[in-house]
């Protein structure tokens, strides 16, 4: 029954090319993964992508970010799921957002949605120490992408919950990646919503000037249904917005 298994569950995400590496021989490559497949040894995931089932819980051997990670070799974790692979995630989400230079299509396997996020820049991608096979964001630049995605992905009471989970943000790195977007309505709420969590993130007030500069003229509105006028960032905002995260989020109901 362990012919191939034993080298494949080290393993924890494959390709077909993997097998063939092991075995040598196309044809018993795909016959391995079918009879692998057969006994439960073996799920496949999506095209060309497999793992291997443990076969003391019955459940993948590859984690879900392991998985988001091997969808290409450009694939990272973003957004909550970075913040989540971090540890730093009130809420755990069914959906895991993998950016990737590559477009691909969302795909759901063992009850996880597998989510492409375009992302515009590629700076500030990190492999962690200890690991393998896992690609995710960098505080900094997860916490600027989650405020510019935020009501697309995660939503805003999430975001505040995460920001406030955060001890300490290195401005200098913040600065960088706000700039490689370089967009005025990035550093209008970045800087809004970072203003409020300046001392517990230890940012310094010329950061807050630094992104009130790049503003622009324009007035904008934080959510669709932002009532309150903030007059020194042009930015209209929801009546209670930093009373959510201690309410449970009622001022959106």
């Amino acid at each position: 029954m362990l012919v191939g298994y034993t080298q494949l569950v080290k393993l924890n995400t494959f390709t077909m090319d993997d097998v063939y590496k092991l075995v040598g021989n196309k044809k018993t490559a795909s016959s391995l993964v079918f009879r692998l497949s057969k006994k439960g040894l073996v799920k496949k995931i999506r095209n060309n992508l497999y793992t291997c089932i443990n076969v003391a819980d019955e459940q993948p051997v590859a984690t879900k970010y392991h998985i988001a990670c091997a969808v290409n070799n450009t694939a990272y974790l973003s957004h909550h799921s970075a913040f989540e692979y971090m540890g730093i995630s009130n809420q755990v989400f069914y959906e895991i957002y993998v950016s990737s230079e590559k477009r691909f299509d969302d795909f759901e396997f063992n009850g996880i949605t597998y989510k492409y996020v375009s992302s515009k820049i590629s700076s500030g991608v990190i492999e962690p120490k200890n690991t393998q096979g896992i690609r995710v964001t960098t505080l900094e630049r997860t916490v600027v992408d989650s405020i510019k995605d935020f009501e697309k992905i995660g939503g805003l009471e999430e975001l505040l919950n995460c920001i406030e989970s955060i001890p300490y943000l290195n401005e200098n790195k913040l600065i960088k990646y706000l700039d490689a977007y370089n967009l005025q309505f990035l550093y209008q709420k970045a800087g809004f919503l970072l203003e409020h969590y300046k001392d517990q993130l230890q940012l310094s007030d010329e950061f807050i000037l630094y992104c009130r500069n790049k503003t622009g003229k324009s007035t904008r509105y934080l959510t669709k249904d932002s009532t309150k006028y903030v007059n020194e960032w042009r930015l209209v905002v929801p009546e209670y917005i930093f009373q959510i995260t201690e309410q449970g989020g009622n001022f959106l109901v």
